[in-house]
């Protein structure tokens, strides 16, 4: 079932980008979508769609919070933004039918 959701995070720009960076050019299993704006605050937004929450969760365990550890130079804050989870009642569109 697809999973999406919403967070805010405290970082700007620079520190995003170094978190791209340690993850690298392979795409992350099972991301559908992932988009990244910056709030008014300047902080940042993003916006996920994952095939599933279980593939979302493996991929911040395996990838995701490793990487951001390291672009933290591992003094990451404790805790996660909080995620505000998206009801999907419609999941349509050439990423969500493209066959895997």
């Amino acid at each position: 079932m697809v999973y999406a959701y919403v967070q805010d995070v405290p970082i700007d720009l620079p520190l995003y980008q170094r978190i791209l960076a340690e993850l690298g050019g392979e795409p992350l299993a099972g991301s559908l979508l992932h988009l990244c704006v910056r709030r008014e605050d300047g902080g940042l937004r993003y916006i996920d769609v994952w095939e599933s929450q279980e593939a979302c969760a493996r991929a911040f365990e395996d990838r995701i919070h490793p990487a951001v550890d390291r672009a933290f130079g591992g003094a990451r804050p404790g805790a996660e933004p909080t995620v505000e989870h998206l009801e999907v009642l419609d999941a349509s569109g050439s990423l969500l039918s493209a066959p895997a």
